[in-house]
């Protein structure tokens, strides 16, 4: 007759652990074949509506996925160019806001050395030899920087190839599925993927809609200001906001630092009311509107998964963690056995700072 081995808790937990480290370690192992399948994956659901709505109408799904990604290329090749136009100009002043710095620096150190009565000479000394380790550290950064570079254009190259290939074995992927879990499991499974995909699809849609909306209320901001650069800075400040809180202070800060150099220091003032007014916006009425509350995570877990993301694979690690957590949550909802997870990932506690906007018609009433 055989038995059950039982295992005694401190075994169970040891194997738990060693699992995880040989999970995250495989998965820091192999981002570089992870890492463009994840972008390909999430990039697939994004445009696999309009694919299926040609390839219903008759057109050939090769064609069908072939003619969408030629059309989302050049929106992509288009917002590139804008971007890289808008950083050139940034790099042509470059020297300009260096000198500028450079001078904001002297009177800072001329400031605190009177208010401290620290000599100048030794704040400059402190300043030469902090420079002088970064600057002996910096073969390290470039090697860096030129790794990231590579495996960004590597990554460029595989990401619409997998893209492709999804899109055109994606009856075949789900019918996969569909096996993995039984026959008698079908109707289950179906219900699961149509509602599942839906969701993702109108998430990532809010997302990109999101994106677009805080780059114009960023810029619009920026230029009445007269903030030099504000369309790209706008762009930038779009995508930090991707990564929740850590990116919007990040994104606060870059802004505050170009209108202290090319502006006086009352613009710090102003600009930090302009980030804090559409970041209102943005989290009362956007995200809720737009994003809907069903994907919404807490801010630890947000947090965590930022700080984790970047860990393990870097930048693209920090922007893939939200919307990664926010499917694995959506999974998670619709899975009986999984709700409590979801639920973790999720937040059911008001924010702590909310406005409500009323219409003049709602107001009569």
């Amino acid at each position: 007759m055989n038995t059950l081995t039982k295992f005694p808790f401190y075994a169970k937990a040891s194997l738990l652990f060693i699992g995880l480290y040989v999970f995250i370690s495989m998965l820091s192992i192999a981002q570089g074949i992870i890492l463009p399948l994840l972008y390909a994956t999430i990039f697939a659901i994004l445009i696999s509506p309009a694919v299926n709505f040609l390839v219903k109408k008759k057109i050939n799904r090769t064609l069908s996925i072939t003619g969408i990604m030629i059309f989302f290329l050049m929106i992509v090749a288009l917002f590139v160019v804008l971007f890289v136009s808008q950083a050139s100009r940034l790099n042509e002043s470059l020297p300009q806001l260096i000198d500028k710095f450079q001078e904001m620096i002297s009177q800072v150190v001329s400031w605190i050395s009177g208010f401290f009565n620290i000599s100048e000479q030794k704040i400059n000394t402190w300043i030469a030899d902090t420079k002088s380790d970064f600057l002996n550290n910096s073969s390290a950064n470039i090697s860096f920087t030129i790794t990231t570079i590579s495996d960004v254009l590597v990554n460029t190259l595989l990401v619409p190839v997998y893209i492709f290939m999804i899109l055109y074995y994606q009856p075949h992927l789900i019918k996969f599925t569909h096996k993995i879990f039984g026959t008698g499991n079908d109707s289950k499974v179906n219900e699961i993927l149509i509602e599942t995909k839906s969701i993702i699809q109108g998430y990532l849609v809010g997302l990109f809609a999101e994106f677009v909306i805080v780059a114009i209320l960023n810029a619009t901001g920026l230029l009445i200001l007269g903030i030099d650069y504000a369309i790209l800075l706008g762009i930038i400040g779009a995508l930090l906001n991707i990564i929740p809180y850590i990116g919007g202070i990040i994104a606060m800060a870059l802004f505050m630092m170009i209108a202290l150099v090319t502006k006086s220091p009352v613009y710090i003032l102003y600009v930090s009311i302009l980030y804090t007014f559409i970041q209102l916006i943005d989290n009362n009425y956007i995200v809720p509107k737009i994003i809907g509350a069903k994907v919404k995570l807490n801010a630890l877990i947000s947090i965590i998964a930022v700080i984790a993301g970047a860990a393990l694979w870097g930048i693209s690690g920090m922007f893939l963690s939200i919307p990664l957590i926010a499917i694995f949550k959506l999974i998670f909802d619709r899975i009986e056995s999984l709700k409590p997870w979801g639920f973790l990932l999720g937040d059911s506690i008001p924010p702590l700072m909310k406005i409500k906007i009323k219409s003049a018609a709602a107001s009569k009433k």
